[in-house]
């Protein structure tokens, strides 16, 4: 049988889940004209890099063979992560661009709504039982809480005590609450029981944290390295520290400081993040990641038409990039 790449469900789903977000905006009302403004900017201006907003088209089909009674929620993962990516650059410290039209304040209030309100409004106007309708309105709720604490986490990291495990608990927050939300909504609303539910959020939770290895391998991919430049406390730095004799990780600290603002200390730290032994035990973690997201797949089995995109999305997400 033949399997729908993540890709080509999201080229045909895309228009739809636009429709989903345009009818929410519409249903504010004439009263709430700025809000529409507003969130439409912030939308057109922190476009997705990535069509993600298929997980929960996929962990729907997996149960039922149908993706579209999803579509919602998709709409939820696009709304939720474009709120998600423009407070996170506001959190970096270095602030974040503007969208065209919109002052720093707005493009804030905005978010705040794109994130939170928004989403739980589209839940709210779901034809369902007032169980289900509850259900994943509570998981909207409990997943910007997680993520808010991780967050704070990552943004209170100790740069010469921190620890793999620690990176971990941050990432399980920011990257996988997310992921844990939206496939634990789609499970909940193609009536997976609660067992099945619970395994869908596993895995949700462990592909959000490759997610954000990938996220991470990929910055240093481009030469952005605004990981760098942020002073963010990567899984990377993690496996670099605890490669470092003790007597060395304060200098790994100040050049985690100084790259702030020098190329020097930038490139002193790249270099740092590259080595050899670094980068051997990034990649031994990552695959332990990689076949815990398989093997909750191998449990949860489902419709052989979809499985096999969730399986290539945790490859891709999973991969080992740097050299």
């Amino acid at each position: 049988m033949n399997s729908l790449s993540s890709v080509d469900l999201h080229r045909q789903v895309s228009p739809d889940i636009d429709a989903e977000i345009a009818a929410a905006l519409e249903s504010l009302g004439p009263s709430s004209e700025a809000v529409r403004r507003s969130i439409s900017g912030l939308l057109d201006h922190q476009r997705l890099r990535y069509p993600l907003s298929v997980l929960p088209l996929l962990v729907h089909a997996a149960e039922t063979g149908t993706p579209g009674p999803a579509v919602p929620l998709a709409a939820v993962h696009v709304l939720w992560w474009t709120s998600a990516c423009y407070l996170d650059d506001l959190a970096d410290g270095h602030g974040a661009h503007t969208p065209a039209g919109l002052d720093g304040n707005e493009a804030l209030l905005a978010s705040v709504l794109c994130g939170q309100a928004l989403p739980i409004r589209i839940v709210q106007a779901q034809p369902v039982p007032d169980a289900v309708r509850n259900a994943l309105t509570a998981e909207i709720v409990g997943c910007c809480i997680d993520a808010v604490e991780g967050q704070l986490r990552d943004l209170r990291g100790d740069r010469e005590n921190i620890s793999r495990d620690a990176v971990v608990a941050a990432c399980r927050g920011k990257s996988g609450a997310p992921f844990g939300m939206i496939t634990t909504m789609a499970a909940i609303l193609s009536g997976a029981g609660t067992e099945r539910t619970e395994l869908w959020r596993r895995f949700g939770s462990t592909f959000g944290i490759l997610w954000q290895f990938f996220n991470d391998q990929e910055d240093l991919l481009s030469g952005r390295d605004e990981d760098l430049r942020n002073g963010t406390v990567t899984y990377l730095l993690a496996c670099a520290l605890e490669e470092t004799p003790p007597g060395s990780r304060a200098r790994v600290a100040e050049l985690g400081v100084a790259a702030r603002s020098s190329a020097q200390a930038r490139a002193e730290l790249r270099a740092l993040l590259l080595a050899p032994a670094v980068l051997r035990r990034f990649e031994k973690d990552l695959a332990v990641l990689r076949a815990e997201a398989h093997g909750v797949l191998d449990e949860l089995g489902g419709d052989e038409a979809y499985v096999p995109a969730l399986r290539r999305l945790v490859e891709q997400a999973g991969g080992m990039y740097l050299t």
